[in-house]
Order: C-alpha cells, then sequence, then structure tokens
C-alpha cells in the first residue's frame, strides 16, 4: 500500500492498524533545535483519546505516546530537544476487541471501505478496518502537536459547529467554552441540545455527522503559492484525507456561491503598520493560494458513523445478499473526536507551508 505520506518538507508517514499491535508515525523534515516533550504530544492526544464520554466509542485506549528518535536531551539547553533527524513516535493498541468483527469477516459494511479495499488489494483487515480505521488519526494528532512548536506566534484552534443538523448559536461564540463540554462546542446552549439528541441517537443505534471548524490565527501574509501548491489547496487535501469527511469549505466556502460579488468580497482600508486592514474574512485568510494574514478558517463536514446497530442491506463477498449491523464500540458522531485530528492537519499543512515559505525566500514572511 503506498501513499501513506504526507507534506513536502515537513512529512509525515503514518503505519499500524486499528487492532495490530501498535500505530505509529515518522515525521521527517522537523528542523533541529525545537523543544519537544512526550508530555506536550501527550496532551493534544488526550484530547483525541476515546472512551471519555457517553458520546464516543468506549474503546479505552489511554494513547501513550512513546518517542523512539530524533530528540536529545540537550544538556545546553536544559531538556529534550528535536536533533533534525527522523522523529518516529509509537502508540500502543491496548484494547482491540477484534472478535467483535468476526461475523462481518465476509460482508461487506454500507459506508466503509471494505468493498472498495477487497477489490483494489485483494485482502482486507476486517477487524475494525485496519487500515482505513479512524484509529490512525491519533498518529496524526501526536505529529501535529510537533508540528506547532515550529510556528512561532500562530494559534490553531478547533469546535464542532454543527451536530446532526443542530448548530450553534454564532452569537454565543466562545473559544473558552469548547474545554467545558464533550463536543468541543463554543456554543454552552448548542452542546445541551446535542446531549439529548444523542443520546437519542445512540438509543435508538443509529448515527449523526457534524460539521467541524478550524481556525489559525497568527498566520502571516504570504504563506502559500499560487498555482499547484496553494493554502488553500492543501488545507482541502489534509481535511479530505481525514476518514469520514465528505467536504470542505475554505472561509464563506459553498455560500460564496449564493450571494453577489460585493458582499463576497473583503473590503481593504489602510491599517497603522502599512499593511491593508481587511473589513472583512470571506476568504478566510487565504487569496489566490496564498495567506493574507487574516485567520484562516476551515470548515469539514463529517458524515455518519457507518458502524451502527441498524441492519443495513449489503452484500457478502460471494454475492450473497445480507443485511449488516456492526456490533462493538463505535462512535454514535465520530465528527466530535475529529476536533483535535482538524487541528493537527491544519498545523500540519502551515508548519509545511512554513518551511517552504522559508526555504524559498529565506524569510518568514
Amino acid at each position: 500500500m503506498s501513499h501513506n505520506s504526507f507534506g513536502q518538507l515537513f512529512r509525515i508517514t503514518t503505519w499500524g492498524e486499528s487492532h495490530g499491535k501498535a500505530i505509529g508515525c515518522v515525521v521527517d523534515g522537523c528542523p533541529p533545535g525545537i523543544p519537544i516533550t512526550e508530555a506536550e504530544i501527550q496532551a493534544e492526544l488526550d484530547r483525541r483519546r476515546p472512551g471519555q464520554s457517553r458520546f464516543t466509542t468506549q474503546r479505552q485506549e489511554p494513547d501513550q505516546v512513546k518517542i523512539l528518535s530524533g530528540v536529545f536531551e540537550d544538556d545546553r539547553t536544559g531538556g529534550p530537544v528535536t536533533t533534525g533527524t527522523p522523529i518516529s513516535l509509537l502508540i500502543e493498541n491496548v484494547d482491540q476487541r477484534s472478535r467483535d468483527y468476526s461475523e462481518i469477516r465476509d460482508r461487506y459494511r454500507p459506508g466503509h471501505a471494505d468493498y472498495t479495499y477487497d477489490v483494489k488489494y485483494g485482502v482486507r483487515d476486517y477487524r475494525g478496518g485496519g487500515r482505513s480505521s479512524a484509529r490512525e488519526t491519533a498518529t496524526r494528532v501526536a505529529a501535529g502537536a510537533i508540528a506547532r512548536k515550529i510556528l512561532p506566534g500562530v494559534s490553531i484552534r478547533g469546535a464542532l459547529v454543527e451536530l446532526g443538523g443542530i448548530a450553534i448559536d454564532r452569537d454565543r461564540f466562545d473559544w473558552a467554552e469548547t474545554a467545558n463540554n464533550p463536543f468541543f462546542s463554543p456554543d454552552a446552549e448548542a452542546a445541551e441540545k446535542w446531549a439529548a439528541h444523542l443520546d437519542e441517537i445512540r438509543k435508538s443505534g443509529s448515527s449523526v455527522g457534524a460539521i467541524v471548524e478550524v481556525v489559525a490565527e497568527g498566520v502571516p501574509a504570504g504563506i502559500g503559492a499560487p498555482i499547484y501548491g496553494k493554502l488553500d489547496q492543501d488545507l482541502a487535501s489534509a481535511m479530505m484525507s481525514i476518514n469520514a469527511v465528505k467536504g470542505v469549505e475554505i472561509g464563506n466556502g459553498f455560500e460564496a456561491a449564493r450571494i453577489r460579488g460585493e458582499e463576497n468580497a473583503d473590503p481593504m482600508r489602510a491599517g497603522n503598520d502599512g499593511r491593508p486592514r481587511f473589513l472583512s474574512n470571506n476568504a478566510g485568510g487565504v487569496l489566490g493560494g496564498i495567506s493574507t494574514g487574516q485567520p484562516v478558517v476551515v470548515r469539514f463536514a463529517v458524515k455518519p458513523t457507518s458502524s451502527i446497530l441498524t441492519p443495513v442491506p449489503s452484500v457478502t463477498a460471494t454475492g450473497e445478499e445480507v443485511d449488516v449491523f456492526t456490533k462493538g464500540r463505535h462512535d454514535p458522531c465520530v465528527g466530535i473526536r475529529a476536533v483535535p485530528v482538524g487541528e493537527a492537519m491544519m498545523a500540519l499543512v502551515l508548519a509545511d507551508h512554513y518551511l517552504r515559505q522559508r526555504a524559498q525566500s529565506g524569510s518568514q514572511t
């Protein structure tokens, strides 16, 4: 299987399966001398970790990360720093229940990659989806924690802005609130509605989708390239690579197709620092593939979890018609834990483009 790597100068390669012994990631291209500890990486992993509320899968994985290479305890700096060599990260799987999947080993689960893996490779790991499992995203979050460290002055935050068709009230948007509820919701009232709605969905054996918003503030103007290295192009690719994501928009996104040009344009006035001052940010911080200095805003849509208790018509590998339902421990809304994954992918893209900018112009814009 190819295509397990992402990025150009700041590049990650992930490995491992959902029910294998471990999953991991190799980060290549990280500059030397960047302070990093396992605890800093662990803090990000803990935000994604399963089993933290009744609204996520009850698989109990501690997701304890180990740094195997690329970091050195430097006496001169008083702590561990990157050496500039590949950083290898390991996360052991400790709570697999492969027996939960024994009944669907020859059945294609609707909405999953079972059929497409089988037709492409001629073999598939039916235990939790193997390589196609969202378990792989833990390694991205670990790599994203390192990427954040090489982005000076950049803040990356994510929030769930819609769940099961119930959207937040933008007038109540509060970033601090995302840490106070199990949904990463910036709207406390929406979180209460989601809890009641998801309890009903979970009891019915079904699932719902969600919309995640990720915002990066402090991104300097000039990051990105105008043709095949567009910043928004790479951000869209990054978010679409996340399991269950079926749509991505930058800034005003699809709404831009519904309004007039003067409404969608971002007017400018002279700023005090000699640079233009934007009066709005419909472009989501990117124009012509290059960052404007405005907040970079990305939203992505996550489909309902395909592993559900409700029987769905399908077929077996030999063509027999069957009804399939999935036993085991699954997220009634996988979009909840996609929030820290989206943040990680934003960090990976920005770190890569930041290093590209330094390589091309010798500056950090």
